[in-house]
């Protein structure tokens, strides 16, 4: 018989995985899985966790939560040589990598439909430093919101949370000097952020990185460079409409290998949650990591980007 793990954070969201914690057991014991669950207690407990359930051979392990749960889950698989399956249950509060991979957000039981529908693909997975991600890194002050916005608040507002802290934040931001090199090119100046994206999914925005793909091996990088506050209000509202790329004031390219480097303080940002200080050297891992994914997701993907580029 097979063997699944699910690691679930009991406070993600609004606290709804945990109430049908039972019915999602059931389930998977139906379906052939010996399934047990583990609910993570502190900040590192599901890398942990994760760690334990390949040591013990588990066959799949399920990351039920937001993006940080799942975050904390690949860094607990990532080094091990016999990486088990992964399966999403989003449950978080933006849920960008579930987006990306298009698993159902707000229903429990169709995520699940996908993990037991046993249709995975290799995706990319980076690396910064000694820490890994699957959907976003970055640096500059506006990425420091989705950290900085109280969990209690998470909880109860959303993703309006977010937006009421970045409009809290925009008086503060100020540029940042930057050395920036990525295969074999450089960028050196100041900028307002800067962002290393693996899927199309970034912070509730679609079209921050429309061109980004999980299996090919590159990032997409995105430099926003110095600029007053009206000019960056200005852009964040094309971004949401994918009309930003052109601006002078953009930088978007793609590449498998990146260094960044400040001598004044930046904060990085792994996958939504604070990941120390730069500098960093970000390394995309090539189809690293068997995800579930819906059937037909990355056949649906090519021809949409096949038909921007036609465009």
């Amino acid at each position: 018989m097979k063997r699944a793990r699910i690691i679930y954070n009991p406070t993600s969201g609004r606290e709804v995985f945990k109430k049908v914690l039972p019915d999602v057991l059931v389930r998977f014991e139906q379906a052939g899985y010996e399934t047990s669950a583990h609910a993570t207690t502190c900040a590192g407990d599901a890398t942990e966790a994760a760690t334990i359930a390949v040591q013990r051979g588990f066959d799949i392990v399920v990351a039920a939560g937001g993006d940080g749960t799942i975050n904390e889950v690949i860094n607990g698989i990532a080094e091990q040589e016999n990486r088990p399956k992964l399966g999403i249950i989003p449950v978080g509060t933006t849920n960008d990598f579930a987006r990306a991979l298009s698993v159902p957000r707000n229903n429990i039981h169709k995520a699940v439909d996908v993990i037991l529908d046993d249709h995975y693909e290799a995706l990319d997975i980076g690396r910064v430093n000694d820490q890994y991600f699957m959907n976003i890194a970055g640096g500059g002050k506006l990425t420091e919101l989705s950290y900085e916005v109280p969990s209690k608040l998470k909880t109860m507002l959303g993703q309006l949370a977010y937006y009421l802290k970045g409009i809290e934040m925009l008086p503060s931001l100020r540029p940042t000097y930057v050395e920036i090199e990525y295969d074999g090119k450089e960028f050196k100046g100041e900028i307002m952020l800067f962002l290393v994206s693996n899927t199309n999914s970034v912070g509730g925005f679609e079209k921050l990185a429309p061109g980004a793909e999980m299996n090919d091996g590159l990032f997409d990088l995105l430099i926003i460079k110095k600029m007053n506050i009206a000019d960056f209000i200005r852009i964040a509202s094309m971004a949401t409409q994918g009309k930003h790329l052109n601006d002078p004031h953009i930088i978007y390219t793609k590449a498998s290998l990146i260094k960044v480097h400040t001598e004044e303080k930046m904060q990085l940002n792994i996958d939504g949650e604070f990941g120390g200080l730069l500098p960093g050297k970000f390394v995309n891992l090539y189809r690293h990591i068997d995800f579930f994914v819906p059937k037909g997701k990355f056949e649906a993907e090519e021809k949409k980007l096949e038909d921007i580029d036609m465009k």
